[in-house]
């Protein structure tokens, strides 16, 4: 996996976002699914940022 290209990193935090919000939408309701759903929204925007910095470490090794 080439954490370098942005296309990656943000594949890969998009689709855990939607799989989380998929699970929030068909199993939970109320108070619990807002709350999972914001998880993902939080997952989607987070992950390629500490890919992105992983990335970033491993090319000054």
């Amino acid at each position: 996996m080439n954490l370098h290209d942005p296309t990656t990193r943000w594949g890969v935090g998009l689709a855990s976002g939607a799989l989380i919000a998929a699970i929030a939408v068909l199993f939970l309701d109320g108070t619990t699914r807002l709350l999972v759903l914001a998880l993902a929204v939080f997952d989607a925007v987070s992950t390629p940022q500490f890919l992105k910095h992983a990335a970033a470490e491993s090319a000054d090794r």
